[in-house]
């Protein structure tokens, strides 16, 4: 098996189990609710539960896709729940979340993607928290237009979606997906809601350029994408794609003013960074 790297200093995160993170753990598992935290084994788990937020993660936690830096388990997933969107809207507001993100495992067994769940989701957690903002890190459904309509039409006040990495790297990462479908997607949300705020993700340590980086950020925002999240990849394990490099401090901040000079609203970039981390403050909202 190979070895890990040895990460970093600059990678020291809070150890889980303060008195909040055990609460809403506990709200989570009471409700029987999936999150990406956990799932994806996220390294600010500890931190975000701590401050009361967590990334729902709908549709099961089983992926029709097995992307090579992914840790959530591939396979053959259950049916939706159809009490599931109530869960998450109960909880929402058992949490009393002022801003929440909801994202999903891909359903390309579906014929909609799951894109009909996600609206059910939303409608559900608008009536029981109204006052919420709402946040949709979705999949690329195939480039079905219509799924992704469906979504929109129940206005989230952020649409995300992630290209992950750069085009060149798409066979070895996420070989099911489609650089250009991923675009597509972002240029059609705001063409389908001019008004909706949309978003994207880039993962680096894979292999990447610093060209390709910037060549992906031009693409990003000629897609009319307005926020963007750079984070640092991390191995779930041995068997996953390895780290090909850390990214030092001050090249997270490079990328961060390359993105601010070719006008997104708002670059989030660092170590530790992921797609919904602080992402309340990333869309100018109050968290809770």
């Amino acid at each position: 098996m190979r070895p890990q790297r040895r990460l970093p200093p600059w990678f020291k995160v809070r150890f889980p189990g303060g008195p909040n993170y055990l609460r809403v753990k506990g709200l989570l598992d009471q409700a029987d609710l999936h999150t990406v935290c956990q799932e994806a084994r996220c390294p600010n788990i500890g931190q975000c539960f701590e401050e009361g937020t967590a990334t729902f993660l709908i549709l099961g936690d089983v992926c029709t896709r097995d992307c090579r830096f992914c840790a959530v388990a591939p396979g053959r997933p259950a049916p939706p729940d159809p009490q599931e969107p109530e869960r998450v809207a109960r909880t929402v507001a058992q949490l009393g979340l002022r801003y929440a993100v909801v994202t999903s495992v891909t359903r390309d067994d579906l014929p909609d993607g799951g894109a009909g769940h996600y609206a059910q989701t939303i409608a559900k957690v608008r009536e029981r928290s109204p006052d919420c903002r709402l946040e949709v890190l979705i999949p690329d459904f195939k480039g079905n237009e219509a799924a992704l309509a469906t979504v929109v039409a129940a206005s989230p006040e952020v649409l995300n979606h992630n290209v992950e990495t750069v085009p060149r790297l798409y066979p070895k990462v996420r070989p099911q997906a489609v650089y250009t479908r991923s675009l597509a997607l972002l240029r059609r949300a705001k063409e389908l809601s001019p008004g909706l705020v949309t978003k994207s993700g880039l993962m680096v340590g894979l292999g990447e350029r610093m060209t390709e980086m910037a060549q992906v950020m031009v693409d990003l925002r000629r897609a009319g994408c307005d926020l963007l999240t750079i984070g640092q990849y991390l191995a779930p394990s041995a068997s996953h794609l390895p780290v090909a490099r850390f990214y030092e401090p001050e090249e997270f901040a490079d990328l961060a003013k390359v993105g601010r000079e070719l006008g997104f609203r708002h670059v989030e970039s660092g170590p530790l960074v992921r797609s919904s981390y602080h992402a309340a403050r990333q869309a100018a909202y109050p968290e809770a």
